[in-house]
């Protein structure tokens, strides 16, 4: 069911109510750069499902799923560019190609993420291809799968009990090699949390690199795949585990430190999808 409507019949799942709110006008010739969340649709927000409504093309990443793509308005062009290790990928250049292209038609252009795009979602690059090109744009932040898909796994990324710091980095860099511009030595050290964004591919890498950096070994890591969606699976095991390669699913995102050990008592997905209460 399309989400844009104007008929008032919000019981019946449309944002009618919506209608009428003082979003930003999404002016024609404009990109806006959205974050769809981890996935699940009920946490793209407010602004972001305006974009949606009012959007004339849709830029899309392979993570943005249908049940956020429906919400777009009928008539609306959707151009697929998503990028996934070991497979063809959109090309970046190509990317703000078309976004520059299609703004220039007079287009009302929507660039959709998954999660936040200013969270390893290139989503600076585009803004400032955008600005050199003479484009307006406007960012629309979305919840990060770091924090959102900790969230569904019953994983605190911060607790007052186990940490006072996060460390967030990403697996993989431009070419999909592990990132050798990363200190791992200093990040072994500098929080009790490290959450890995795209790690799965490098993990037993990047495991050895934080155990001689001084981690211990038997240090809890959650693997958390399809986080806040209907088939979202954790695995657990130890850092020490963790350096022997294995076939994990992705998209994942892999989360180190004593948080991982909250989930016992906070793990409330798995409860409420028992009970049919997904979304």
């Amino acid at each position: 069911m399309n989400g844009c409507s104007n008929d008032g019949r919000g019981d019946e799942g449309r944002f009618a109510a919506l209608d009428g709110a003082p979003f930003p006008d999404f002016a024609p010739g404009s990109v806006w750069l959205v974050g769809a969340g981890p996935g699940a649709p009920g946490l793209l927000t407010l602004l972001g499902y305006h974009a949606l409504c009012h959007a004339d093309v849709v830029v899309h990443d392979a993570l943005v799923g249908e049940a956020v793509l429906g919400f777009a308005r009928p008539g609306t062009r959707r151009i697929y560019a998503g990028k996934r290790g070991g497979k063809p990928s959109a090309v970046q250049a190509d990317i703000t190609e078309t976004l520059i292209g299609e703004a220039r038609t007079g287009a009302r252009v929507l660039r959709l993420k998954g999660g936040d795009p200013f969270m390893f979602g290139r989503g600076g690059e585009e803004c400032e291809a955008l600005y050199r090109a003479g484009i307006a744009y406007r960012v629309v932040p979305g919840i990060s799968a770091g924090l959102g898909g900790l969230a569904y796994a019953g994983l605190p990324a911060t607790h007052r009990d186990i940490n006072q710091s996060v460390t967030f980095l990403t697996g993989h860099d431009l070419t999909g090699a592990l990132p050798h511009a990363i200190d791992w030595p200093m990040v072994a050290k500098a929080s009790p949390v490290v959450v890995m964004y795209m790690a799965a591919k490098h993990l037993p890498a990047i495991a050895q690199r934080l155990i001689a950096g001084g981690r211990a070994p038997d240090e809890p890591v959650a693997v958390i795949a399809h986080a806040t969606l209907p088939d979202q699976a954790v695995i657990r095991l130890s850092l020490g585990e963790a350096t022997t390669p294995r076939d994990l699913p992705t998209p994942a995102v892999v989360v180190l430190g004593r948080a991982v050990t909250k989930s016992e008592s906070l793990e409330w997905f798995d409860a409420a999808a028992s009970r049919g209460l997904f979304g």
